[in-house]
């Protein structure tokens, strides 16, 4: 499925971010993620507002070129024709340069590989997903005498929302239920594949979402990008509920009991620790985990999730904590940063498409914003000094282990620079001879 990890780091052939580097067998999918360029639509979602800005400075750029020629022409004034070479030469190459990034972003990002190989540039969304179920399904079938993970990232419930036609009208909350009903289809497959090969009681099956659902995503007046009922906020926004919250669905019948909630807070780095105390390995110690192992959590032999903190990022920036006191039952969750709304009153950033981890573009809280989410988990009602007894307590415990949390981490180099994020021809995929870049297998 969807790697969204990239390819390449110094030359087109070298995979370093490729899942074959990074401990998996097989690979059957997409390199980069889903995008509206990916469906040709009219409505493109890659750094809209970006590419707004860069195809109005070409147009100055031509208007200067024609002023100049025209005047040059007419003899309205003196002007060298090296100047005007020049400038057309420069607007050319800046045009080339984000058009390359931006407008072409369906022949060189939307791509299909098994392995090392692309199978489809660019990828034909009429057949991904039944060829992802097929890849899945033949998964399960070549390796059901040995030990597994099969990692299984679906296309869907992301915009363009793309659904096969079988699928198409089928749910009361338009195409967004649509993709739902056709997903929740796909896991069905997958399941009926575990239970023919006589796996089920043997199989540890873990679904969830990476994130709540992107309020900004819309085309005219339907929204595509979910809802996420009381809670606050949605998808790529770092502290609010509606980001990050989300539902967790285990399957291990004979081993887990079946029909029981677990209200306690877990995390997506929590599958890393499981898979390793599954397998019956152990998670490296020469640096810090994050996650810890869900089974004894899952069987009944803790009541609490090993997270007493969690801290909630925007990009590389904290714009959120939260702590769960085990003694009182209480969750508490402290805003340094939050997103500012366009419009104000909207809940989403849908001025600029999507919501900002800093500058102007986020409010700095100090002091924080305290919630206790026991009470409100809508997050409506910030406490203060006034209002919490607790709050100065709370507050210098939660500051404490964020600096603790702190100790923690490995300065890296920025991954989202400006270099690291504009597009090099010399890294880009290719089936054929760059840049004639399409293959159909």
């Amino acid at each position: 499925g969807k790697w969204h990890m990239g390819v390449n780091c110094k030359s087109r052939r070298d995979h370093c971010h490729h899942p074959l580097n990074h401990g998996f067998d097989y690979f059957y999918g997409m390199p980069f993620t889903l995008l509206n360029e990916c469906q040709g639509t009219d409505d493109p979602e890659l750094a809209k507002s970006l590419q707004d800005t860069y195809w109005f400075y070409t147009q100055m750029i031509i208007l200067a070129v024609l002023t100049l020629l025209i005047g040059k022409l007419a003899n309205l004034f003196s002007v060298k024709w090296k100047i005007i070479i020049c400038l057309a030469i420069c607007g050319l190459l800046y045009f080339i340069s984000w058009f390359s990034s931006y407008g072409l972003t369906k022949y060189w990002n939307c791509i299909l590989m098994r392995n090392h190989d692309i199978t489809e540039q660019p990828m034909n969304l009429e057949k991904t997903t039944s060829n992802m179920l097929k890849e899945a399904v033949s998964f399960i079938e070549r390796n059901k005498h040995r030990p597994f993970l099969l990692f299984v990232s679906l296309l869907h419930v992301h915009t363009p929302l793309i659904t096969t036609e079988k699928f198409q009208g089928r749910s009361r909350h338009g195409l967004y239920g649509d993709n739902v009903e056709e997903m929740d289809w796909m896991v069905g497959r997958l399941l009926d594949a575990i239970d023919k090969e006589g796996l089920k009681n043997t199989t540890f099956i873990y679904f969830a979402s990476d994130h709540g659902g992107s309020l900004e995503a819309h085309r005219g007046n339907a929204q595509f990008g979910g809802w996420n009922g009381i809670y606050k906020g949605g998808k790529g926004m770092g502290g609010w509920e509606g980001g990050i919250r989300v539902p967790g669905i285990v399957r291990w019948p004979e081993v887990l009991p079946a029909g029981t909630v677990i209200h306690e807070l877990t995390s997506l780095m929590d599958i890393f620790p499981t898979v390793v105390h599954l397998a019956g390995g152990a998670v490296p110690q020469d640096r810090v985990i994050d996650g810890h192992t869900l089974l004894p959590l899952l069987q009944g032999t803790v009541q609490h999730s090993g997270h007493e903190f969690m801290f909630h990022y925007c990009g590389a920036f904290l714009h959120a904590v939260r702590w769960h006191q085990k003694d009182s039952g209480t969750t508490w969750k402290a805003h340094y940063a939050t997103p500012v709304f366009q419009p104000e009153a909207s809940g989403a950033c849908f001025g600029r498409g999507i919501c900002p981890c800093f500058g102007d573009g986020v409010t700095n809280h100090d002091p924080p914003l305290l919630f206790d989410l026991s009470k409100d988990p809508s997050e409506a009602n910030p406490l203060s000094a006034d209002t919490e007894p607790l709050f100065d307590t709370v507050m210098r415990r939660m500051g404490e282990a964020v600096e603790e949390h702190r100790k923690t981490l490995t300065p890296v180099p920025q991954q989202l620079s400006p270099y690291n994020s504009i597009w090099k021809p010399w890294l880009q995929p290719c089936c054929g001879t760059f840049p004639f870049c399409w293959c159909n297998e």
